[in-house]
């Protein structure tokens, strides 16, 4: 006979484990989380973890805008 294993009725945590914090925005690129929910997460309830994760989407465009990178170098002319 198989044993059931123990486990949580807890959400999952958002992260992916690629913890670079946007410099202007303060989200994690990873999980989109700020430093204070990330902080904050282990002692949320689940409805608090389940709302901050269905807004994690929203929050993305917010980190796509990029400046410069090699096609603002060729649009603006090779500098030597």
């Amino acid at each position: 006979m198989m044993e059931q294993v123990w486990s949580r009725d807890e959400i999952e945590s958002p992260c992916v484990k690629i913890c670079v914090v946007h410099p202007q925005e303060r989200l994690c690129t990873g999980c989109l989380r700020s430093l204070d929910e990330i902080a904050a997460w282990s002692r949320m309830t689940a409805e608090e973890r389940r709302t901050i994760t269905a807004s994690l989407p929203e929050r993305a465009p917010r980190l796509a805008r990029r400046r410069g990178g090699r096609a603002a170098r060729l649009k603006g002319g090779a500098q030597g």
